[in-house]
């Protein structure tokens, strides 16, 4: 089996880009985390941490997410869909609040409360802080999340996995877990200040 054809298998892993207005501009904004933020797919209940972007179409109207089909030891398995929330952040281009560089927009969800703009390279070293607690914010993509903020720019809406939820899991997995997503948010964190855009 082809890893295109594992891939078409796997609707999970395929992104529809119709609804982006600025397609081009979410393209580039997308390819710099390739890689550096796990991937989710509820379907099959894993995710991947080694996997290429690729995109179909003329006019790149669907991303492909293609996991590595030779680092089996790269996708974790037994992620049961009740331990991935919302969180509710998303990751903007600085230019959406007239500054340069990489934010973490808050949004909440009493409408009233406008959303609170945080440098990239904080809200990062937030959730490696949180590491040590009972509770640490475990960052990932699903289907859906490459989307537009306020209708004009491209953003990355992120999701978590809740350790305390994974019922099924021995501690020893969820630790190898935690530690899998602790590994690209330290990665993440030391490219951050370079990703403008």
């Amino acid at each position: 089996m082809s890893a295109y054809q594992f891939q078409t298998s796997n609707k999970d892993l395929e992104w529809s880009l119709e609804a982006i207005n600025q397609r081009k501009r979410a393209v580039e904004f997308v390819m710099a985390f390739e890689s550096q933020l796990c991937v989710y797919s509820a379907s099959v209940e894993q995710f991947y941490t080694n996997y290429t972007i690729n995109f179909t179409g003329a006019d790149a109207s669907t991303m492909v997410i293609l996991p590595n089909p030779y680092a089996f030891h790269d996708t974790y398995h037994g992620i049961e869909g009740a331990s991935i929330r919302d969180t509710g952040l998303h990751i903007v281009p600085g230019d959406i609040i007239g500054k340069s560089g990489l934010f973490v927009m808050v949004t909440y969800k009493d409408k009233k409360v406008r959303p609170a703009p945080i440098p990239l390279k904080h809200a990062i070293k937030k959730m490696l802080n949180s590491q040590h607690g009972e509770d640490p914010f475990l960052p990932l993509l699903i289907k859906g999340d490459l989307r537009e903020f306020d209708a004009q720019m491209p953003c990355l809406h992120l999701h978590r996995v809740k350790l305390s939820e994974l019922t099924l899991m021995s501690d020893f997995d969820k630790k190898s877990i935690q530690s899998a997503i602790s590994d690209k948010l330290s990665d993440l964190y030391k490219v951050s200040d370079s990703l403008t855009f």
